[in-house]
């Protein structure tokens, strides 16, 4: 689409829709920006561009400037069914996510990643991958940079990999990658979705523009990602940490196998540095999304036996008194939690709570019951998760996560493990999961230190 004195909406002034508004003034279109927020909210992402002539509409949402609009572009945190939009979009002008308009400007090979647990180690494992093997790679999407950076920078990369997020895939019209990674689906976002299978049909939307020239790498584990495989366009390129498969990537005894069209590679993973259960799928969909794209064998292999992992993800904070303390803030959903306390076989004692997200506690039932010794629970949804989960073992109300640490220590004996795994969002006591995860690892260390005076 030629941007130049078109007029152009931009829905959602946060750090994507900041980088949205430079970009189309680079290209010469007529900004306007919408935010419910008011100036002084807005303040820093105003004085970013400061230096641009932008008409504001803060505070509100003006339905005029929806109907004028040659094009809508719409930043993730923004619901796509508020009512301007869907007057918008009932009146045939065009609504786009920031991604798919970035997609307009962007040539080289792409690798878009998502799923409910495990798209941003597999995003960022991804790209230390394609730079290992010697291809300048851009890295972001709903991680780090937004997508749309990469066509306002002007950048010649060789590869991109994008994380794509439900909300982002809401709004694509055109967006193709050449490898599509889906790498499981449990209940999220119920809080924007009216359901499970809304969520469900929008990270579909990763898939719908493929053709059988482009790959999907799918986790063939996941009965819900494995269902969808008869309807892709695109080849299905399977994954599997539970069986043996003549084509594509699997694990056994050890060894993650890649086979494609004849070509067979075999990895060691016992000297990998990413341990867990639930790794052994996101190492996978690496290994198959850049080799399938043209990258060698070994040196992908060094660049997973080198990776640590990311922050805030089955982080190890300390040992003290013989007990052992992860910090995990990015579990902010049930089917992540299961994942992080498969990888102890028992004596956990579990930190969970925040604001709830509207799915179901139940799966994670089995596990709270079979190797969990202690529940500590800690806002808005403690009371949520203790009607579901309670019962099934030694459980504990807090008022703080101070309070909860505390708490816990007190309760783990010798050679258990305490985990911070909260299966929910971080926004009813903290600014966002990474404040939450800093506020854990330090009321842990200043129990450390009271332990050991």
């Amino acid at each position: 689409m030629e941007l130049n004195d078109k007029n152009v909406l931009v829905v959602g002034l946060a750090r994507t829709g900041v980088a949205v508004v430079r970009f189309l003034a680079q290209q010469g279109a007529q900004v306007t920006v919408t935010d419910m927020r008011d100036e002084e909210k807005l303040a820093e992402s105003l004085a970013e561009l400061s230096d641009l002539e932008l008409n504001l509409e803060l505070g509100r949402h003006v339905p005029h400037s929806f109907l004028m609009a040659d094009l809508i572009v719409v930043s993730p945190g923004v619901p796509m069914d508020i009512k301007p939009l869907q007057m918008a979009r009932s009146q045939h002008r065009r609504v786009v996510s920031e991604v798919e308009l970035a997609s307009w400007f962007i040539n080289a090979p792409m690798v878009a990643i998502t799923g409910t647990n495990g798209k941003t180690t597999t995003t960022t494992l991804t790209g230390e991958i394609f730079k290992a093997c010697g291809f300048d790679t851009f890295v972001g999407g709903n991680i780090g940079r937004p997508l749309i950076e990469l066509a306002s920078s002007g950048e010649r990369v060789d590869r991109v990999v994008v994380e794509l997020s439900s909300f982002q895939l809401e709004g694509i019209e055109s967006l193709r990658p050449n490898v599509a990674v889906l790498l499981n689906l449990t209940e999220d976002h119920l809080d924007r979705y009216a359901s499970f299978q809304e969520y469900i049909d929008a990270k579909l939307r990763i898939f719908e523009n493929q053709t059988p020239e482009d790959f999907a790498v799918l986790n063939i584990d996941d009965p819900l990602v494995a269902a969808c495989a008869d309807k892709l366009t695109a080849r299905v390129f399977p994954m599997s940490r539970l069986q043996e498969l003549e084509e594509g990537i699997s694990y056994r005894d050890g060894f993650i196998t890649f086979a494609h069209s004849g070509r067979v590679l075999r990895f060691g993973t016992d000297g990998f540095r990413l341990k867990g259960v639930h790794n052994l799928d996101n190492i996978m969909a690496s290994l198959a999304a850049t080799l399938l794209l043209r990258c060698d064998g070994d040196c992908a292999y060094q660049a997973v036996s080198t990776f640590k992992g990311l922050p805030h993800r089955m982080e190890f904070v300390t040992e003290f008194n013989g007990v052992s303390w992860y910090e995990d803030s990015k579990g902010t959903n049930v089917g992540s939690v299961v994942k992080s306390l498969e990888s102890f076989p028992a004596n956990i004692t579990l930190i969970a709570g925040g604001k709830d997200k509207g799915g179901s506690y139940q799966p994670l039932a089995d596990l709270v019951a079979s190797r969990v010794s202690h529940l500590v629970l800690i806002g808005e949804a403690r009371v949520r998760i203790n009607e579901e989960l309670g019962h099934l073992t030694d459980t504990h109300l807090t008022s703080s996560l101070e309070e909860a640490v505390e708490l816990a220590g007190k309760l783990t004996q010798s050679g258990g493990v305490v985990l911070f795994s909260p299966a929910c969002s971080s926004f009813d006591m903290f600014k966002d999961y990474a404040e939450r995860a800093e506020r854990f690892k330090a009321a842990v260390r200043a129990l450390e230190e009271e332990a050991t005076r």
